[in-house]
């Protein structure tokens, strides 16, 4: 193992996409806390805090699955794998990400929000990537509420002094632990062999590619039915409505077309809609609540 590894080695365990996209929707939940401007600490803090525990679950993983990591072709040039970072020196980076984390959301954010937030971190980082993973097809389903929970984390940031969990945050959380499934099933179909050869038990290994399909349209149809609840309630308006319909039906049409149709790399394609799904539906919800009406 090699002593001398780059920044960039490190920035790299982090899986900085997966946290970008993670934190745009906690940033995303705390302007919904708010009728106003989010207070410039919380924000900053917040999103810090927020960043390195995510950041600090990613180097778990990687940690965790350097054996399988080195099985599959998507992570075999993974920095623990290629041997430029020790699995020694990722837990020590990983334990200072978490505790820069953990003592910056505690004392500069609220108690609460830390507290959230070290329930994802171990969820992710110890109970779905040790235990679930390997244990059950339904994993990522059973896991799925610990990737979330950000935009809790980011609505608890700014309103969680009064040690409340709003109802409305749960909601956002609702909405991306229901499109979690479609969302990495597609990756899991497209990636199949590289499971199956890690003998991992991913619902298309175990289940078949068909049935998989299948899931995948039905969370799909529940994904739309859940994203109006937010409408249903109050929460948010017609823009909003609007917007969650045109970008369910379009991510229901992938999903019609990937069981159907055998349309090549349909797979990877729906993943990578189901990314930019949800990117906007957090950006039309936010435009919502400042244009309401």
């Amino acid at each position: 193992m090699s002593s001398q590894a780059a920044w960039r080695d490190y920035f790299e365990m982090c899986k900085p996409k997966v946290v970008a996209l993670l934190l745009m929707t906690a940033v995303i939940g705390m302007f919904l806390a708010t009728p106003g401007m989010v207070p410039l600490d919380i924000l900053i803090f917040g999103t810090l805090g927020i960043g390195m525990a995510a950041g600090a679950a990613a180097v778990v993983n990687h940690v965790v699955d350097r054996r399988i990591d080195a099985l599959m072709t998507r992570t075999d040039s993974r920095p623990i794998v290629q041997g430029k970072v020790a699995p020694h020196q990722a837990i020590i980076f990983a334990a200072t990400l978490s505790t820069i984390s953990m003592v910056m959301l505690y004392y500069l954010v609220n108690p609460l929000t830390a507290w959230l937030t070290l329930f994802g971190l171990v969820g992710y980082a110890f109970v779905y990537t040790i235990y679930l993973k390997r244990a059950t097809p339904q994993n990522i389903v059973i896991g799925g509420i610990s990737g979330a929970i950000p935009p809790l984390l980011g609505w608890t940031a700014v309103t969680g002094l009064n040690g409340e969990l709003p109802a409305h945050a749960l909601l956002l959380v609702l909405i991306i632990y229901t499109w979690t499934p479609p969302h990495f099933w597609a990756l899991a179909i497209h990636r199949r062999d590289d499971y199956a050869k890690a003998e991992i038990p991913m619902l298309p290994v175990t289940h078949g590619i068909e049935f998989t399909k299948t899931l995948i349209l039905l969370y799909t149809v529940l994904l739309v039915i859940t994203t109006t609840l937010p409408w249903l309630v109050g929460m948010s308006g017609l823009i909003y409505l609007i917007g969650s319909l045109v970008l369910g039906l379009m991510f229901l049409r992938m999903s019609i077309i990937l069981k159907f149709k055998d349309v090549e790399k349909q797979a990877i394609k729906t993943f990578g809609f189901s990314i930019t799904y949800l990117m906007v539906l957090f950006l039309v919800m936010l435009v919502d609540h400042y244009f309401k009406y």
